[in-house]
């Protein structure tokens, strides 16, 4: 992958959670924790994610995390949830912050590789990660591997400032009148097939 052919990056928060990032920012799993906030997290995954460790770097805890595709298995399994979600769109300036780290896969997963920012984005399989589908009839392992790669990330210390996202995706009327309704100032675009509608 190519930083060029990156336009955005992504990160699916309950709407309800737009008023305290618009004030602090997408936070880490570790500073959000102090807050009173909703999460899409999934109770398993935060499991393995709260005692991983990154190479040369601190907890993935301490890190706020982006998807480089949300239509991925994350939003698959939240699908259900669609007119309580939406999905930040963040400036790619975040990949030149002190710290930033891209994932070839699902940060929590066993065969991960993390990389530096931007430089690491040319180890990444685009054509994977931006595909339709991540199923493989017959063939489980490759399903596995296609699923975990769906859900790269850029990760980055801390938090993820509030100037740099720019705009949100919603699922339709519903939710893009709780989002207005929140305050929420950049451009709102609905988008159904990003939430599996």
């Amino acid at each position: 992958m190519r930083r060029e052919d990156l336009e955005e990056l992504h990160n699916i928060t309950p709407i309800d959670n737009i008023p305290l990032i618009m004030e602090y920012g997408i936070l880490s799993h570790k500073k959000a924790e102090r807050l009173d906030h909703g999460t899409v997290a999934l109770l398993e995954v935060q499991e393995l994610r709260k005692n991983k460790k990154i190479p040369n770097g601190g907890n993935l805890h301490e890190y706020a995390n982006l998807y480089i595709c949300a239509r991925n298995p994350m939003m698959y399994k939240r699908k259900n949830m669609h007119e309580d979600l939406c999905v930040l769109r963040i400036s790619t300036e975040v990949l030149d912050l002190p710290g930033a780290i891209v994932t070839d896969s699902n940060a929590a997963s066993n065969y991960v590789a993390f990389y530096p920012c931007p430089t690491g984005l040319k180890y990444l399989d685009g054509e994977l990660i931006f595909s339709e589908y991540w199923t493989h009839q017959g063939e489980q392992i490759q399903e596995w591997q296609h699923k975990a790669i769906k859900c790269a990330e850029v990760l980055i210390p801390n938090k993820v400032p509030p100037a740099l996202i720019f705009g949100a995706y919603v699922s339709g009327k519903i939710a893009r009148k709780r989002l207005i309704e929140t305050g929420f100032d950049g451009i709102i675009e609905i988008d159904e097939h990003m939430f599996f509608r």
